[in-house]
């Protein structure tokens, strides 16, 4: 029975000190969580069509390299 009485003791220190850190932590406001999402989408619809546009050009590079050695 004492292991099972420590590792209560442990499960419980654990949640007081979850909740300890919880109390220091500084939430974004519901403007900061916007404009930072506005930022992330931007900069993944960025990302696509860059990739996009790279996958075009390797992909008629090498349609054209097959049209002259293949």
């Amino acid at each position: 029975m004492d292991w099972l009485t420590q590792r209560w003791k442990r499960v419980a220190t654990f949640f007081s000190e979850v909740k300890a850190e919880l109390q220091k932590t500084t939430w974004p406001t519901q403007k900061e969580v916007r404009n930072t999402t506005i930022v992330v989408i931007v900069f993944v619809i960025v990302c696509a069509a860059y990739l996009y546009v790279v996958d075009t050009v390797l992909q008629k590079g090498m349609e054209r390299l097959f049209k002259v050695f293949g």
